[in-house]
């Protein structure tokens, strides 16, 4: 079986890891494995010097369309969720070397929210946010409930992470949840480009730099853990059960 998710570091882009999503024919869905993959990866990163900056992209025409839902099926049918999903988004919101993105198609769930957490993200101009969260009976995650009101205002939040309404790629520019947008042809190209040209910084100003405007993380980790309990809840709820079963059916 190809690997779901590729971590690679590119030659051609020193100081650049790479986390990439390849499990195109599921549109990328993230599994339990997926997320154990990336934590492993942004840990690695966090520790070794020859990475200075790590990059997500997915594949053409999809960044990822969130998180597997026979995942969700069977948590709520009386599994056990782990705690993958979570240890991927505190080392995700806690990683200590810059974060970039880049996102052709669709970005759905945290698809969406990751990039929250990504100091820059670039797209083609068909990408499309999205995030069904209360569609599915659930709520917002990733600190998502925190970070996208400051970035984008109530309004804009509200119909993103509450009313599932989609965001084009001019729009998540506008409300500012992405840096650029570029043909969808130089998407990858222009975000390695990107990393690589940060990665050439200096390191420690560069660090201090980013601790700066990101400014401090902790209420942001106990978002992650205060939505995370609303979440598990709702997974175990009847109307969830009914919203997945329907979605499973389609």
């Amino acid at each position: 079986m190809t690997d779901q998710v590729l971590v690679e570091r590119p030659e051609a882009y020193p100081g650049v890891q790479v986390i990439r999503f390849n499990r195109p024919e599921k549109k990328n869905a993230i599994t339990r494995d997926m997320y154990a993959k990336m934590t492993n990866a942004l840990t690695v990163a966090g520790s070794d010097p020859a990475v200075r900056v790590t990059a997500f992209l997915g594949t053409e025409g999809c960044f990822s369309a969130g998180n597997d839902m026979a995942d969700f099926l069977a948590f709520a049918m009386g599994g056990s969720m782990g705690t993958e999903v979570i240890d991927f988004l505190k080392a995700l919101a806690g990683a200590a070397k810059p974060v970039v993105s880049g996102v052709d198609g669709l970005a759905i769930g945290i698809g969406t929210t990751i990039h929250l957490h990504c100091d820059l993200t670039i797209t083609s101009a068909r990408s499309v946010f999205k995030t069904p969260f209360v569609d599915l009976a659930l709520v917002p995650e990733a600190a998502s409930s925190l970070i996208a009101p400051r970035i984008m205002g109530h309004q804009r939040a509200f119909a993103l992470l509450a009313a599932g309404e989609p965001l084009e790629a001019r729009d998540a520019l506008e409300a500012g949840l992405i840096w650029k947008i570029v043909g969808q042809d130089a998407v990858e190209e222009e975000t390695l480009s990107l990393a690589a040209r940060l990665a050439k910084k200096p390191p420690e100003a560069l660090r201090i730099a980013r601790d700066l405007v990101r400014g401090d993380r902790s209420d942001v980790l106990t978002r992650i853990d205060e939505e995370a309990k609303h979440f598990a809840a709702q997974l175990k709820s009847a109307e969830a059960r009914a919203a997945f079963e329907a979605f499973m059916r389609r």
